[in-house]
């Protein structure tokens, strides 16, 4: 069986079709809608597809539009905006039979020697992902076994990823509870060496828990669920290099959810604690039984 490593670097391999577009896969999995990170990784690889490849990408800013459609290819198109001497802007459509579903703007930028660094420390100390179970072995153990469905599903999961307060079950424990959450996460096996990859990859995985934060003082993470949750919009800044296939730190935190919105932020570290990337993100919630459309 092939590793989801490696199921996902296809993933992200898009097919040219013409000089600015491209076309992606978009497997046929029991899902209401396409991932959203898949299609953000992927418009994210159309757009780094047209630059000469020395500027990485430091900021992106996405909205989902329509859900897509679970084994439909996705075609992106991509405008060159601006190519300037320290910056690459690319504006990156993602349509899906004749419907706009997403579009993403992306910067790329240069290196440059800095003039001067800082950053503010983590916001606290949290176990080393060595400590932590996985999130199977921890559904195992609450339930004396792995359904089926998730077994299958655990099996195609690209990123092992392990939740520092552990999982909650019961709304007795959800009460009163910050909207926090933290993950270490890495992809579960090797991503190669283009720069490219790894940031796709996360920009993947960056979308995989970050409502978490939203959702913590209303219900449990696992379990019956009493919300609909759809991503709006996402946006990504990238500040160090990285590797995806390396451990990272995702703290996420929701400063507000209202009027059937929340708002959340993630910030990802490396082991050391040095700050890799910013993201924030607005979703929309809706109890089960109402409106589903986006």
């Amino acid at each position: 069986m092939t590793n989801p490593a490696e199921s996902l670097v296809d993933l992200l391999d898009l097919e040219r079709i013409e000089v600015n577009i491209f076309r992606g896969r978009s497997p046929d999995e029991s899902l209401q809608r396409v991932f959203g990170g898949q299609v953000a990784g992927q418009a994210l690889v159309a757009a780094g597809r047209t630059t000469d490849g020395d500027r990485p990408v430091h900021s992106l800013h996405a909205y989902f539009l329509r859900p897509g459609r679970p084994g439909v290819p996705i075609v992106y198109d991509v405008e060159r905006v601006r190519d300037g001497r320290s910056f690459t802007t690319r504006r990156v459509t993602a349509v899906q039979q004749g419907r706009t579903i997403f579009n993403l703007t992306a910067s790329f930028h240069r290196p440059e020697e800095a003039g001067f660094e800082h950053q503010l420390p983590p916001a606290r100390v949290v176990p080393g992902p060595e400590e932590l179970p996985t999130v199977a072995e921890e559904v195992r153990e609450h339930l004396g076994g792995l359904p089926e469905a998730l077994e299958r599903m655990a099996r195609r999961q690209p990123f092992d990823i392990r939740y520092v307060d552990r999982l909650r079950w019961t709304r007795e424990e959800v009460k009163d509870a910050d909207p926090r959450s933290a993950v270490w996460m890495r992809a579960v096996g090797p991503l190669g060496d283009d720069p490219l990859v790894h940031t796709c990859a996360l920009t993947y995985a960056s979308d995989m828990t970050l409502l978490d934060a939203v959702r913590i003082p209303v219900e449990p993470l696992w379990g019956p669920r009493g919300f609909d949750m759809a991503s709006l919009d996402h946006a990504m800044w990238f500040h160090r290099p990285f590797r995806a296939d390396e451990w990272f730190l995702y703290d996420q935190e929701s400063p507000i959810a209202t009027g059937g919105r929340g708002l959340a932020r993630g910030r990802i570290y490396d082991r050391a604690g040095d700050l890799l990337v910013s993201v924030v993100q607005e979703g929309l919630f809706r109890r089960l039984g109402g409106a589903s459309s986006v």
